[in-house]
């Protein structure tokens, strides 16, 4: 049985509300411009502000272990953000800096991006070329457990930093896959991930692959000078741009991304409650492609960035999309430092397609939809044709080679019915 404690009444706490609010105003003053902060302060909700000190005392005097005041207010604090969306939190000095580090693009881990979903720990996407992708994690994976800590009480920014360390050291996670019963132990190897966000190839003569793992400040840049690159090797007759399994990254890096393929119109805006947070970006003049067929592949795992791109492209009528529904995280969020070495990720607004759709919680529908597969090949790797036949008639014409199918596009049915597509476009425009 729970012993009775003393309850004490509101007049007798420890902090009075208006003291304990003090304390927490730095935070509002640098999310909120003056005039904001003044209305809230004249319409403070002085019962619930009461109730929190009252539970604030209550932790302090009758919690089985001592707990200092600036552990409770930071939680408090993380308590506040983590409730408003899955996107938004609070950062210490140690998860500040590690921010920003993986937004400079190089730190020590496994290479994945992770989320909740329906609060549980989920990948979201493996980065290319990284320790997860090559154990073979995908999109929707769920972590039940790192090493021998379970996921399920563990905050996001938690999570990140049990995956993160030291180069060359192991780590174990416990993975449950959507459509299997039992859950796989996989264990990893960290590296220093470095991620280069655009790699190009040719897939066939005039075909060509550009490949963005996701949007750091130069993809824009990057990209241009991919296509540019794939020019000189041959004229493009059609291109694969590869969204999949890519998390976001930069806004202004979409937009970047998607002028390389428009010469003109909306490419994104986005809405919030504050001035500053609405904003419009269109297309400027000449493009680095501005003609080429174009398709563009998504994915479950296609997010936030990603989806602007696919969709600006797709309001454009610029790009056929193909591949599966993405992700669908429409949100923007703004890294607010607090001027301790701390700070906020705050969802601040939505985006908007230029048609005017949302992305959150809805996803860009492609406009073929192509599943995950490979391509298999018979044992005699084709079917019996004429030419194969005894005594066939032959061609007046030379005989000319048919292109064998790479591995790599058996291996990735989608990339191959993207190849495929260029090349009846390309039918199309000759007629």
């Amino acid at each position: 049985m729970t012993p009775a404690l003393p309850m004490p009444g509101r007049a007798g706490l420890a902090l009075s509300p208006r003291r304990l609010l003090a304390s927490l105003l730095p935070v509002a003053l640098l999310a909120l411009p003056l005039p904001a902060v003044s209305a809230v302060n004249d319409d403070l909700p002085v019962e619930e502000i009461q109730t929190f000190a009252e539970v604030f005392e209550r932790i302090k005097r009758a919690y089985v272990e001592e707990v200092d005041d600036a552990t409770l207010l930071r939680n408090a604090m993380r308590g506040m953000l983590s409730e408003l969306d899955p996107h938004s939190a609070f950062l210490d000095r140690e998860q500040f800096q590690s921010l920003r580090e993986s937004t400079q693009g190089e730190f020590g881990g496994i290479g994945i991006e992770v989320g909740l979903e329906d609060g549980q720990l989920t990948v979201i996407t493996p980065i290319d070329d990284t320790p997860a992708s090559r154990a073979g994690l995908q999109a929707r994976d769920q972590i039940l457990s790192i090493d021998d800590t379970p996921t399920e009480r563990l905050s996001l920014q938690e999570a990140v930093n049990l995956m993160r360390g030291e180069p060359g050291t192991r780590i174990e996670l416990t993975i449950l896959r959507r459509g299997e019963s039992s859950p796989r132990t996989v264990t990893l190897t960290r590296e220093v991930i470095r991620t280069e966000s655009v790699r190009s190839e040719l897939l066939e003569p005039g075909f060509g692959y550009l490949r963005v793992t996701q949007f750091q400040t130069r993809t824009g840049d990057q990209v241009a000078e991919q296509i540019r690159r794939l020019e000189r090797e041959a004229p493009l007759s059609g291109l694969v741009l590869d969204l999949r399994n890519n998390p976001g990254g930069v806004l202004q890096a979409a937009v970047g991304v998607a002028d390389a393929f428009l010469d003109s119109g909306l490419i994104v805006y986005t809405e919030g409650r504050l001035p500053d947070t609405e904003m419009q970006f269109s297309a400027s003049p000449g493009s680095a492609a501005p003609e080429v067929p174009l398709v563009v592949l998504i994915n479950g795992g296609s997010a936030s960035a990603a989806e602007i791109v696919a969709g600006a492209l797709q309001d454009q009528r610029r790009a056929v999309v193909m591949g599966t529904e993405s992700f669908g995280k429409g949100s923007v969020q703004q890294i607010m430092p607090l001027g301790n070495g701390e700070g906020l990720k705050l969802t601040t607004a939505l985006y908007y397609t230029p048609n005017g759709r949302s992305i959150q919680a809805q996803g860009i529908e492609p406009d073929v939809e192509v599943v995950r597969g490979r391509v298999e090949v018979t044992e005699t790797g084709r079917e019996v044709r004429e030419a194969d036949l005894e005594g066939h008639l032959r061609s007046r014409d030379a005989p000319r080679e048919r292109a064998e199918l790479s591995e790599r596009l058996r291996e990735d049915y989608q990339l191959g019915e993207a190849l495929n597509l260029l090349k009846a476009l390309n039918v199309l425009s000759r007629r």
